[in-house]
């Protein structure tokens, strides 16, 4: 099996195994690919490998620098008929320019490309009588068998769809952002290259087939001339259509970037290109504007499809997203209709006219999308009118206002109770709140709820609530009786106590279908929340017991940081598919698959990927998938069933009074510094030992408060209860330790002497893999912190039946406790018995 270094790829052109280095990955192949997909050249005139070399000076007899891609002329690949050199070095624009100047100097080609996979240039070579030579940027190369005069001079009927529009929209925002005068952020370019793209869409819907578009750039124009053309088109689209574009945007790019983007989509049809390309395109442009301060980010492109391939919407639905952002679930649903109702009609014998007026118009009729953020709601109708024309059901509102107070166009085409498919990733976090009686007293869940003898009652309306528990209610008012849904919401809203009146109202007006724990980096790097999704279908269950799908994905496809990762052998190589190319790791991608498997009574129960539950199984109003990991209580029962282990709950030691448990307490940061007793915090307790912050010590009185509460003793076990990554860390507290203050956040754990167990066998049972496992499993987000709560009582502890090996292994822990003590004292001995 290959290891990492020897990953290769194949080489466009040539056809040879190559390595797969970034320069070839992300740039050679792929404007290797836009040369012969794009600009119509043939295969036989381009040389990649091996690579074609020119002179690095006059005197280079060697022909000393190879060229990344040479095009020439014509099938006879020499000096002489060398005709486009592509630089694809990793180079600023500048170095990359003179670089790129220096070879055609010394080369017959006259026209040059530096591509370094985030921006591209083109320049002419010119060569006077006197043989001096000098160049000009150019707005792009020609096609193959054009002349370089005919550039910009296209019909309608000249536009060609485009396989590679990722690329030039990736080198169209990268070339904004360094070279635009008067706007560099990133919303405000994303804001202005969704106007002009507008106004290359109705260029092409208004053009006749044999006339010249004006969306054009040519070779010799003034860039004032192709500013103008624009503007023209730009004051049309807001006439004619207003669902798009309002009457007070502009495009307010400087003229040159003006010219830049029209040269680089002038060759291409957005409207007759693939829109899985267009929409994977724009999204790589739009991304760098959309996070935003209101938790306004992208879902991911896998959780998307997960979704919508779990609901699986038809034709006939009436789809809706009430916090649609920039549209990324309405893609993905209109993407997956479509392809159902291509399949359908083809079937039928419909022509490709028919088809496509029946897509537009299931885009039209049944696909709607409301944010209240102007930039996004602009973002949605883009990319809608790009994707599927279906714009004019995307409107900038408050989701939650209202909806007599929206504008009489949203209040028409979009009415509580109609929709049969709902999707959404509404907007949460800790800093957003809706505030506004008027508001408010529209939703149930913006009252305080009491329970009193297992009954919710209703009780005053809250001065302020999250968007995310409001939006609950507003998507179950949008849906239709049996409608179903499909809504991302953080962890902690499925196992908090706190929000257990939340699930009551979920419980009383629908069915729980499935329920889907998001890994911990999903929308990392944007933000550290931990997400589940919720599928429920609006309306009462026929039955009060009923089955629950459940998943725990536990990756998706990249890293905290955002890069990719792959699938690897035991050895750490990588596991390649049939191409050769290595495989991502996301298991967010098989998630669908065993929910049809569900669907169908087909589902191994086994799986962390997909096992059900029915209702009556679910424990304390806990929806948590991770809670219920079926490979865990598996391997929890087949210990139990050995003869070696007797397998007892903390809970279980409890009420045997082998165990105790008391909680710390919370003194007021005041006192920090103000003494000589230390306050043990969570960081505190580090390899099953105290480490002592002399800065957080505080006064002896202090600790004559707490000092009976407290009652700390030698061989007490301090165990990590709440916090963020230190939950189920422990320690056990040595006789230098007694005279200490433990904070809240802290359990204090004693063993009784009459427990067969003693404090360095529990000591060794709360760190063993099977227990931190759980821990990782019970801890949940609860507000601002994560908690394992009264959970804790849940861990199971696979104890030795054999007391020999108890204590066994108690010495052994012991003797290491001991070890760490004596040599602690050496060190404290030496530094304070130092002359120095």
């Amino acid at each position: 099996m290959a290891k990492k270094e020897q990953i290769t790829i194949t080489d466009y052109i040539s056809g040879i195994e190559i390595p797969a280095t970034p320069e070839e990955t992300e740039a050679v192949q792929i404007f290797s690919r836009q040369l012969v997909e794009d600009y119509g050249y043939p295969v036989t005139h381009i040389q990649t490998r091996p690579q074609h070399r020119v002179k690095v000076r006059p005197s280079d007899t060697k022909k000393e620098y190879p060229v990344d891609i040479a095009v020439f002329s014509g099938s006879l690949k020499m000096d002489e008929t060398l005709y486009i050199i592509v630089e694809c070095k990793k180079k600023n624009r500048k170095d990359g320019r003179t670089q790129l100047e220096n070879y055609l100097t010394l080369s017959s080609a006259y026209l040059g490309v530096w591509f370094n996979g985030e921006e591209r240039l083109f320049i002419r070579k010119f060569v006077k009588s006197n043989g001096e030579v000098y160049f000009e940027e150019i707005p792009n190369i020609p096609k193959y068998k054009q002349r370089i005069e005919d550039i910009g001079q296209f019909k309608r009927s000249d536009l060609k769809p485009t396989h590679n529009l990722k690329a030039i929209f990736k080198s169209i925002r990268n070339h904004l952002a360094a070279n635009t005068v008067g706007a560099t952020r990133d919303e405000v370019l994303a804001q202005q290259l969704i106007n002009i793209i507008f106004c290359k869409i109705y260029d092409e819907k208004y053009t006749a087939p044999d006339k010249i578009v004006r969306f054009r750039a040519g070779i010799d124009e003034k860039p004032q001339e192709v500013e103008a053309r624009i503007l023209d088109l730009f004051s049309e689209v807001k006439t004619n259509s207003p669902e798009v574009i309002d009457s007070e945007d502009k495009i307010t790019l400087d003229t040159k970037s003006l010219m830049f983007i029209v040269g680089e989509l002038q060759n291409y049809s957005l409207m007759e290109s693939e829109r899985d390309v267009i929409a994977d395109a724009f999204e790589t442009f739009i991304g760098h504007a959309l996070k935003g301060g209101q938790g306004q980010f992208f879902t991911p492109r896998n959780v998307v499809k997960m979704i919508v391939d779990i609901i699986q919407p038809t034709e006939s639905d009436k789809i809706i997203d009430p916090a649609c952002g920039s549209g990324g679930f309405l893609i993905e649903a209109l993407r997956y209709v479509w392809h159902k109702t291509n399949q359908k009609y083809t079937k039928l014998g419909w022509n490709d006219i028919e088809i496509t007026k029946k897509k537009i118009e299931i885009a039209t009729k049944n696909f709607r999308g409301i944010d209240k953020d102007y930039f996004l709601s602009k973002v949605a109708k883009a990319y809608m009118n790009l994707v599927g024309d279906g714009t004019t059901g995307i409107f900038c509102e408050d989701s939650l206002e209202n909806p007599k107070n929206w504008r009489s166009e949203a209040k028409t085409k979009i009415e509580l109770g109609t929709f049969d498919v709902l999707l959404t990733n509404p907007p949460f976090g800790d800093k957003i709140k809706v505030k506004g009686e008027d508001k408010l007293k529209q939703f149930e869940l913006a009252h305080n709820w009491q329970l009193k003898e297992n009954i919710y009652s209703k009780g005053k309306l809250k001065s302020e609530r999250p968007p995310q528990i409001l939006f609950i209610e507003r998507c179950m008012q949008l849906l239709k009786n049996n409608g179903r849904m499909a809504m991302v919401l953080p962890e902690g809203t499925f196992g908090n106590p706190s929000d257990r009146y939340i699930w009551n109202y979920i419980l009383q007006n629908s069915q729980i279908e499935a329920i889907i724990s998001m890994p911990s980096d999903t929308f990392q790097p944007h933000t550290h929340f931990k997400t589940s999704v919720m599928v429920l279908r609006k309306g009462k269950p026929k039955v009060s017991d009923y089955p629950i799908f459940m998943s725990i994905p536990a990756t998706c496809g990249h890293n905290k940081n955002g890069k990719e990762i792959y699938k690897l052998n035991n050895d750490g190589s990588f596991i390649f598919d049939e191409n050769n190319n290595p495989i991502i790791d996301d298991e967010i991608a098989f998630v669908a698959d065993q929910y049809q498997e569900f669907m169908n009574g087909k589902l191994n129960t086994k799986s962390h990927l997909g096992f059900s539950l029915n209702f009556s199984q679910i424990k304390n109003w806990i929806f948590i998938p991770d809670y219920y990991d079926p490979e865990l209580r598996q391997e929890i029962d087949d210990l139990n069933n050995t003869d070696k282990f007797e397998v007892k709950t903390i809970g279980n030691l409890l009420k045997d009074k082998e165990l105790q448990i008391k909680r710390g307490n919370e003194i007021g940061s005041q006192f920090y510094g103000k003494g000589e007793i230390p306050f043990i915090r969570t960081s505190d307790i580090v390899n099953w030992e105290l480490k002592i912050d002399p800065i957080k010590c505080v006064p002896e009185e202090i600790y004559e408060q707490y000092r009976k509460q407290q009652d700390v003793k030698e061989n007490d076990i301090l165990f990590v209860k709440d916090g963020t990554f230190l939950i189920g860390r422990s320690a056990i507290v040595t006789k230098a330790d007694e005279k200490i203050i433990i904070q809240s956040h802290l359990l204090k754990m004693r063993v009784s002497k009459e427990s067969k167990i003693t404090p360095f066998y529990l000591l060794y049972l709360l760190n063993t893999p099977i227990v931190q496992k759980q821990i990782e499993k019970y801890t949940f987000i609860q507000g601002t912190i994560s908690t394992i709560g009264d959970r804790v009582n849940e861990l199971s502890l696979p104890i030795h039946k054999d007391l020999n090996k108890i204590k066994e292994i108690s010495d052994e822990v012991k003797s290491i406790i001991d070890t760490k003590r004596i040599l602690k004292e050496r060190i404290d001995n030496l530094i304070n018995n130092s002359k120095v």
